[in-house]
């Protein structure tokens, strides 16, 4: 079946979406492409959340599959789900001509969910431009929009606050005055967002800032928090993440286990072993991921599991 012919099936939403032959949209050439661009704003809405979210969930299942060039076109859909799903299904892909778009997005996209799922999506250029992996040039134009976000007062919070988590891993004197200025901010999910960053950030710096958030009468700030002591891995917080084994949100003591997972030694293990035994499925799950991890990092090369 040519390409023409595929999408004129699609564009009918009377029948039911054949999920099996979305593969045909895999690795498209330019020219189909081009007669993709072409159809695509003329099907119905709702079908085209349809075929992106099959897009996403078949490129999970099946590595071989490449859908890129559907879901960068999809970038600039009409539809806000479109465009959200299509930052979703474009998640792990780092190449460079993902950067401009993201970065447009940021700036003038009318969806406050879309500007805030783009902010998190640069993160991701971020942490490569920290790593070395990514040229001066690109990673300077991620730094800067990300900084223009965070200082925009027209802004929303939501939007700021992940543009202050997406800028989280530069190691730049201006990364930490943002940090810092959000943790002083008395939106408390800016705060929590400042406490995110500075696990990502991992700066000993904050380590003592973290520790005393682990006691915070807001159950945002000790989840985030419980979840940066993990980043650092020092044994000072274990005292503290102990006791919040008994918090009484089920979010922040599955951060706690987590994060006594990647910190290890006897104490961290024993209370793990002791949450295997707990009645509640998701706290059992979260203690075995938590055992799973403390053996790898005691012994990359150990047999042991569980």
């Amino acid at each position: 079946m040519s390409l023409e012919s595929y999408l004129k099936e699609i564009a009918d939403d009377k029948k039911a979406l054949v999920i099996s032959r979305l593969t045909r949209l895999s690795a498209t050439t330019a020219a189909d492409l081009a007669l993709f661009k072409k159809s695509w704003p003329a099907i119905a809405v709702e079908r085209r959340r349809e075929v992106i979210g099959n897009l996403i969930t078949l490129a999970e299942g099946d590595p071989q599959l490449d859908f890129n060039d559907i879901f960068m076109l999809s970038l600039r859909d009409a539809d806000e789900t479109v465009r959200l799903r299509s930052i979703e299904g474009l998640w792990e892909y780092e190449d460079r001509s993902l950067i401009d778009p993201l970065i447009d997005m940021l700036r003038s996209d009318s969806s406050e969910q879309v500007r805030a799922s783009t902010a998190v999506s640069l993160g991701k250029f971020a942490l490569l431009y920290e790593l070395g992996r990514l040229r001066r040039r690109d990673g300077d134009k991620v730094e800067e929009s990300l900084i223009n976000a965070i200082r925009n007062e027209k802004e929303t919070i939501e939007v700021r606050r992940r543009a202050v988590e997406a800028i989280a891993p530069l190691s730049l004197p201006v990364v930490t005055d943002i940090i810092k200025e959000a943790y002083k901010n008395a939106d408390v999910f800016m705060k929590a967002s400042a406490l995110y960053a500075m696990g990502i950030n991992c700066d000993p710096v904050w380590l003592p800032l973290i520790l005393h958030e682990l006691n915070n009468a807001e159950p945002e700030i000790r989840f985030e928090a419980a979840r940066a002591c993990g980043e650092f891995e020092d044994a000072q917080a274990l005292p503290t993440l102990l006791k919040l084994l008994k918090d009484p949100d089920i979010q922040i003591r599955t951060a706690v286990i987590s994060s006594l997972g990647k910190i290890g030694g006897d104490q961290a293990e024993t209370a793990i072993e002791e949450c295997m035994k707990h009645q509640d499925d998701i706290i059992r799950e979260a203690a075995n991921d938590a055992l799973r991890e403390l053996y790898f990092n005691r012994d990359p090369f150990s047999m042991d599991s569980l």
